[in-house]
């Protein structure tokens, strides 16, 4: 899995080191997350390059949602399920 962190473009990496800075516990929206890393339009960029996330366990993309309150993809098994799943078990 590792692998595909050579893949990744420098706009992804930036989003995913900017990730790992949100705290347990906590969600912020992909929207938030653009306007952190100096983008405030690219949050579908950002949802992007939470789908390449090559570690999901130092890299907690799960903190990250929909600005509507929805909690948009996830892609390891489960799914929506599993995020909702870590989200819960954080607070």
């Amino acid at each position: 899995m590792l692998s595909n962190k050579k893949k990744l473009t420098h706009f992804e990496l930036q989003v995913l080191n900017e990730i790992k800075k949100i705290p347990k516990g906590q969600v912020i929206t992909y929207k938030e997350l653009a306007i952190r890393i100096g983008r405030p339009t690219a949050y579908r960029a950002v949802a992007n390059a939470c789908g390449k996330n090559y570690d999901p366990i130092k890299i907690p993309c799960h903190r990250v949602i929909r600005s509507d309150g929805k909690l948009g993809g996830y892609s390891l098994d489960g799914g929506s399920k599993m995020k909702a799943r870590l989200i819960n078990n954080e607070k």
